[in-house]
């Protein structure tokens, strides 16, 4: 199955530069400096320069601990009224290649993410295929759960204290590093090199705000997915794209010889399940579920997409208050 995706990933590339209204990728050097002439940016990317950094640095919980599990369905449950239903609906990403990406044939959902939600369907109804998934951007993460249209998000999804305010979260399935893919003649060695250089990352990720906090400060690009960067980055439109390693594997992964990642992770992100604040009998369930994935069907998912450009891991002991 490996081999199989491996063949999709020039398809993968040219549909996202097709979508860019690109018809070749140029590689030119380092876009230039601010204030000289550079290619105007698309409709869908936004050079904010004033991005407000609230929220980087608010130690005042501890976003690793989540409530602890149970695998009990009372009738009036969260998790009975999905039983019912007979599906769970789960938000995700299409267009993060590894973790949660769109097959260019098939249309089918791949990933680390992806197998996860179907370990979740698989244990509360029985079937792993017994799910919708809904594509939704990195900023509607939040919204789509606090308006009712998904059960639970599961897409590269960091734990923060500014968010467990507004949701709540399983306890951590997975633990990536932020780092910087750049073009391969890049001289940037790590983020601190980017000074004044538009940077790219998703609108309302933690990394977007990590990105305008970073000195000297980079120029933050934000775009709606994390595809549309590494469009921009083959055309020479920003610098460079930081978020999760996790993310710009997939991104490299689809372009080996034409990018690469540098410097050091320099932040500790903290994948959880993202789940509507008031159903914490979800969070209690789904948390249990994360339990018996731990055992086997994390490392099975991990090997196969994971493994072979972020080496050996083994899944995170979880934490609970």
């Amino acid at each position: 199955m490996r081999t199989r995706t491996r063949l999709h990933v020039g398809l993968l590339a040219s549909l996202l530069v097709v979508v860019a209204g690109c018809s070749t990728v140029t590689r030119p050097a380092d876009p230039a400096p601010v204030g000289s002439v550079q290619p105007p940016m698309p409709a869908n990317a936004q050079v904010d320069p004033q991005l407000d950094t609230a929220g980087t640095g608010d130690d005042s919980c501890d976003p690793t601990r989540s409530l602890s599990p149970s695998s009990a369905i009372p009738a009036s449950s969260t998790m009975a009224e999905i039983k019912q239903r007979g599906h769970l609906v789960v938000g995700v990403d299409q267009n993060s290649f590894l973790f949660g990406f769109s097959d260019p044939e098939s249309g089918d959902l791949h990933g680390f993410d992806i197998d996860i939600a179907r370990e979740i369907a698989r244990s509360l109804l029985g079937d792993p295929k017994a799910v919708k998934f809904k594509a939704i951007t990195s900023a509607e993460r939040v919204s789509a759960l606090q308006n009712g249209d998904v059960d639970i998000v599961v897409r590269t999804f960091s734990i923060t204290c500014e968010r467990l305010e507004q949701i709540n979260f399983s306890s951590v399935y997975y633990v990536a590093g932020q780092r910087v893919l750049v073009d391969a003649d890049s001289t940037a060695r790590d983020l601190s090199d980017l000074g004044g250089k538009r940077v790219c990352a998703a609108r309302d990720s933690t990394s977007l705000k990590n990105i305008a906090a970073s000195t000297p400060k980079p120029i933050p690009v934000a775009v709606d997915d994390w595809s549309d960067c590494l469009v921009l980055l083959q055309q020479g439109q920003v610098a460079a794209v930081s978020t999760d390693d996790t993310i710009l594997a997939g991104m490299r992964a689809q372009d080996r010889t034409g990018t690469k990642i540098v410097g050091d992770p320099f932040t500790e992100e903290y994948y959880g399940i993202g789940i509507p604040k008031d159903n914490e009998d979800m969070v209690r369930y789904v948390n249990s579920v994360l339990e018996k994935v731990r055992g086997g069907a994390w490392q099975e998912s991990y090997n196969r997409w994971l493994r072979e450009d972020l080496g050996p891991a083994s899944p995170p002991q979880p934490q609970y208050r």
